[in-house]
């Protein structure tokens, strides 16, 4: 690569003062860095010039080329903010900083900590200025395209990071040829064996289907001429990551994927798109359930295209897209077209909507001081696996899969999000913790005032699944005064003690199981939201249970139900999808020989089988180890009413613990129920209390003395 090189991908009728300028900072970032070698033993400004070149490429503005040469000079030489904005102007200096490091912030941090508030940097800096997160991503792409002389751990630690926070955000930006690059790119590294298999087939492919494919092109071609259509035909760029998915969700072989063979018809308008579509589909047989039309209805990234596969005279599947010119630049490059458009011609209101669409998936995550949980709201929020539900007006809601009616709530109004006590799905009552499913209409159930419940935040219960929640009811939280705050973690505490059946432990007791100095202190943590009264009583029973008694192991996936099928490995359970007993389940052995056991419908392992990899293993559950299992008696007090005790089974049989010696005793529209529940753990037993407690009618429950083993 060379300046000439770069200065040709630049537009004709680029300026005199804009040639300089690129003239300029390619001399002063060469010059900075002339030094400086990459791990490879490359001079270290080849990376500086490929970035550059990627932007180009995207046909970027000059300013944001430019930043793309000088990107690493704040950070990596001596070179200062003020000289190079002295040198080059605000606006590169402006974006040169976005991307930029802090380390002076970031003295006594961890690295995973440093690299949260860089990235927490940059997100934020793209809300101001998009061409940030552009330069960002073409930084990303070329140290992607050369982490070969990295340590193992370390590209595997890159492509995963990649593949969690920047693959989506180019998804979500609408670059698809970028997003195909680093998804391929980081799929080599973390699914070595997949990438080799498929990409070993695609090349077996290869010269077979670059014969079928010209002559379906050429058939194509001569048809759309006798109907006086001018169109572009060509092959369709093959990106492996989309076959393996392809793959994983349809539980279907290599060759039986569209994704294989594939072309692009490029046409005038969008009226021209769905005659294209039609002559298609009268020379060839369409497949049944393979047409998308993004035209009508583009993807929430704005994608717009026609998506039909089709069965050639030979009986082969492939893939047709049907787009315009302007689909085409904006399907490749997203936000950089519209940008590209704005310099051109003024306001686009195309990029307006997408830039206002960043700005509102980042917006809950910056009330974060914590860089790290920052990353994390924003990885979920622009996580591709989401499902869609209604608003009782019909609007569509966006939410990662695992969202309950309260995620649902807060993404409406946060006042909304407030005041929910209860929901519908579909007309008909469910409870809080719910899971939503896709095309499910939400109806929320508000009180006239009041605010969140602290119960709401306890991982164990399962009441919040999103960041943005979580967020907004932290928020509300710490915004009460201090003695608010004391008040309700003392409540909160109180009600987890006679919960559990507890009355002998002080305050002070259950502080020292806690990293605060005072009483007050633990309370106004608990009250805040950031600490849990339910985990700190839990700590304290672990290490001296209550009345004397035998002490419940604590909460460990790896003793819960036993796992059969996986004898002579380590087990444990997922995290991505947290199985719990009763769910279909399936078994992948790691690298490091251990056994991770996933929901079949898990989308990390979704129909990872067969030709892809042998590493997948049927497992189910066994029965629990007796050991493993403790007694303990609750009490239930109730309004009597009909099928209560069918839902207290039922909320017991999800949570697989089973219930002896029940005892029914109903006096003037009161009935209490006594019972033995075997339970492996304090966390599984506070669950399952508070899940019996917000049935409805259900007044009181709690363990009525200590655990007897």
């Amino acid at each position: 690569m060379s300046l000439e090189q770069l200065l040709n991908l630049m537009p004709p009728d680029i300026t005199p003062g804009d040639r300089r300028l690129i003239e300029r900072a390619y001399e002063f970032g060469e010059n900075a860095h002339c030094d400086q070698k990459r791990k490879s033993g490359e001079p270290y400004f080849l990376h500086c010039e490929a970035v550059a070149m990627i932007l180009a490429e995207m046909k970027l503005d000059t300013a944001t080329i430019a930043a793309g040469l000088l990107h690493d000079v704040v950070e990596d030489t001596s070179i200062t903010l003020p000289q190079l904005e002295a040198e080059f102007g605000l606006e590169v200096a402006r974006l040169v900083d976005g991307v930029t490091k802090m380390d002076k912030n970031s003295e006594g941090l961890s690295k995973e900590a440093r690299e949260a508030k860089y990235l927490q940097k940059t997100i934020t800096s793209m809300s101001n200025d998009v061409r940030v997160i552009l330069i960002k991503l073409a930084d990303r792409l070329h140290n992607m395209k050369t982490v070969g002389s990295l340590k193992t751990e370390r590209q595997r630690e890159l492509a995963q990071e990649t593949m969690d926070l920047f693959v989506p955000l180019a998804n979500r930006l609408g670059m698809w040829k970028l997003k195909a690059e680093l998804e391929d790119l980081c799929f080599r590294y973390i699914e070595p064996e997949a990438y080799k298999y498929i990409s070993h087939r695609l090349q077996f492919f290869e010269t077979e289907s670059e014969l079928f494919l010209k002559h379906i092109m050429e058939k194509l071609q001569s048809q759309l001429h006798k109907h006086n259509i001018q169109a572009t035909i060509s092959g369709r760029p093959k990106n492996i990551y989309s076959i393996y998915k392809k793959m994983q969700r349809k539980n279907i072989t290599f060759e039986e994927t569209f994704d294989v063979r594939g072309i692009r018809v490029i046409v005038e308008d969008k009226l021209t798109c769905y005659t294209v579509l039609g002559i298609v589909h009268s020379i060839w047989r369409p497949v049944r359930g393979e047409f998308d039309d993004y035209i009508a209805s583009p993807k929430d990234n704005f994608y717009q295209s026609l998506h039909t596969a089709v069965y050639s005279d030979e009986g082969k599947t492939f893939e047709v897209q049907i787009r315009t010119a302007e689909m085409h630049q904006h399907a490749e490059y997203g936000i950089a077209a519209h940008w590209l458009y704005k310099e051109k011609h003024g306001y686009n209101e195309m990029l307006e909507r997408r830039i206002n669409y960043l700005r509102n998936l980042i917006e809950p995550a910056q009330v974060e001081n914590d860089a790290e949980e920052f990353v994390r709201s924003v990885i979920e929020d622009i996580d591709d696996d989401r499902i869609y539900v209604f608003t009782p007006d019909g609007d569509i809601i966006d939410l990662p899969r695992g969202a309950t009616p309260i995620d649902f709530a807060y993404h409406i109004h946060t006042e909304v999000g407030h005041r929910c006590r209860g929901a519908k799905v579909n007309t008909k009552l469910v409870t809080l913790d719910y899971h939503l499913k896709s095309g499910e209409r939400v109806e929320i159930i508000t009180s006239a005032r009041g605010g969140p419940s602290l119960e709401w935040l306890e991982d164990n219960l399962r009441y919040v699944r999103t960041n943005r929640a979580r967020t907004k009811i932290r928020d509300w939280f710490r915004k009460q005064g201090r003695s608010s705050l004391i008040q309700a973690g003392k409540q909160a505490m109180d009600a987890q003690l006679h919960q559990m059946g507890i009355d002998d432990y002080a305050y002070e007791e259950l502080r020292q199981v806690t990293p605060y100095g005072t009483i007050d202190d633990m309370f106004v943590a608990i009250g805040e939201g950031d600490e849990s009264a339910m985990k700190i009583v839990i700590r304290k029973l672990e290490k001296a249970p209550a009345n004397g008694t035998t002490p419940v192991p604590a909460a460990n996936t790896e003793r819960r139900t036993p796992i059969l099928g996986v004898r002579g490995y380590d087990v444990k359970l997922a995290r991505c999808c947290d199985p719990q007993p009763g769910d279909d389940i399936i078994g992948y052995i790691t690298r490091q020989a251990t056994v991770t056991v996933h929901r079949t419908d898990c989308p990390n392992i979704r129909s990872r089988q067969g030709n892809i990899t042998d590493r997948l293993i049927s497992v189910k559950w066994g029965r629990r180890v007796e050991e493993n299992v403790f007694k303990t008696p609750v009490e239930i007090v109730a309004h009597d009413r009909t099928g209560l005790m069918a839902e207290i089974g039922y909320i017991a049989a999800q949570e697989n613990i089973n219930m002896t010696d029940v005892r029914i005793s109903s006096q003037d529209g009161i009935a209490t129920f006594r019972l033995m529940m075997e339970i492996e753990d304090y966390a599984t037993l506070s669950r399952v209390l508070t899940r019996i407690s917000a049935l409805d009618n259900v007044v009181d429950v709690h363990r009525l003395a200590g655990v007897s083993g």
